[in-house]
């Protein structure tokens, strides 16, 4: 109605369109899951990981979604961002997350799984996504988190020799399934 009345009589031009924002109340929380242990070093496969993760956090941030990161690595999990709404500056945030060490998958799962049981109790009807960035160099097989919408698991194995885990995880979790080169070509 706004454009009809900036129009009036003249000819529809761009000037005259009327956008109205929808309130979305974080309809959307992306819980990203991201592999920092020593074998995604290699390759400089964390450093392609984590401009990924940018660039989705950038989408989300236009999608008026909210974000939250888990980092697992060296034995430890971290929740380095509780849900919150994504911002223009995360490159500066993302960019010091370093790695190393053994791959505790499920114990990075169960930080994630934590985070999306509080977001499902704060808000029960947001959709909850988890992603989880890795290339699965584990023999852990850690169950899907329950609090999870939808799953989608981003392989980061490459190479001649390739241990399939995170396609096994996929799978077995029924989730989407993706490689990193598919996402970024």
């Amino acid at each position: 109605m706004a454009t009809l009345r900036a129009k009036r009589a003249a000819r529809l031009d761009a000037q005259h369109l009327r956008y109205r924002r929808t309130r979305s109340d974080g309809a959307v929380l992306h819980c990203f899951v991201l592999d920092c242990s020593g074998s995604m070093l290699a390759g400089e496969r964390l450093a392609r990981a984590k401009g990924m993760l940018v660039a989705l956090f950038d989408r989300a941030y236009r999608e008026r979604a909210e974000i939250a990161l888990v980092c697992f690595g060296g034995g430890r999990a971290d929740v380095r961002r509780q849900p919150g709404a994504a911002h223009w500056f995360n490159e500066r945030w993302v960019t010091p997350i370093g790695g190393g060490g053994g791959t505790p998958l499920a114990l990075g799962l169960a930080s994630a799984s934590t985070v999306l049981e509080r977001a499902a109790r704060r808000r029960p009807s947001q959709r909850r996504c988890l992603w989880l960035l890795t290339d699965g160099r584990t023999n852990e097989q850690p169950h899907a988190p329950r609090a999870a919408d939808e799953i989608v698991v981003v392989d980061f194995d490459e190479g001649a020799i390739r241990a399939g885990r995170g396609e096994t995880l996929a799978r077995e979790w029924n989730a989407q399934y993706f490689t990193a080169d598919a996402l970024t070509s």
